[in-house]
């Protein structure tokens, strides 16, 4: 009996990794109909195209080696390598840093073409879809610092891997968005 119990407990989905399921689900269907409503308003008069920056490619070489980084901290922290997970996580928080740095620099550059969040020419979507997924990254970074302190905190000594693996998913998640963003408005270029 009492095994039974703790399979059945075993194939339950942890409250926090359903909510942030639901989440991402959320989320994923915001920025689908962002980026139809985007395909959609392109084809009026007026409409601007804009040259993607090279930064952006940068931002996403980072991005993706933060990727890497969080997938090896979570793996650190799951084999109690303290140490090595405390620099991972540290090195994935810098590399997001870095990231949401590039991705000013290459809007920043699309908005001195004239494409502003004013106007017909389709800047107030662009900006919306980037400033949307600037504002997730953000939020990653916050939990990502607390996860910092809490790794360096010489009171806390809990185990407990579900929060580092659901930040790993939500930071994965953030990625592919990213990269899904990207190759969206290449292809619309």
């Amino acid at each position: 009996m009492e095994t039974t119990i703790s399979m059945d407990q075993r194939k339950k989905i942890h409250p926090s990794k359903f909510t942030l399921w639901v989440a991402i689900a959320s989320i994923i269907m915001m920025f689908a109909g962002l980026t139809s409503a985007y395909i959609v308003k392109r084809s009026q008069p007026n409409w601007t195209t804009f040259e993607m920056p090279v930064v952006f490619w940068y931002s996403t070489a980072v991005i993706l080696v933060s990727s890497v980084t969080m997938h090896l901290a979570l793996r650190a922290f799951r084999q109690r390598e303290r140490v090595k997970y405390r620099t991972l996580l540290t090195i994935t928080a810098i590399l997001g840093i870095i990231f949401l740095v590039l991705q000013w620099s290459g809007f920043s550059q699309i908005w001195s073409t004239g494409i502003t969040f004013s106007g017909a020419g389709g800047g107030q979507f662009l900006y919306i879809i980037a400033g949307l997924h600037g504002l997730h990254v953000i939020g990653g970074l916050i939990a990502l610092i607390l996860m910092f302190f809490r790794a360096f905190s010489t009171r806390l000594r809990n185990y407990n891997a579900v929060p580092v693996e659901v930040m790993a998913t939500y930071w994965h998640f953030v990625d592919l968005l990213w990269l899904y963003l990207m190759v969206f408005f290449m292809l619309l270029q």
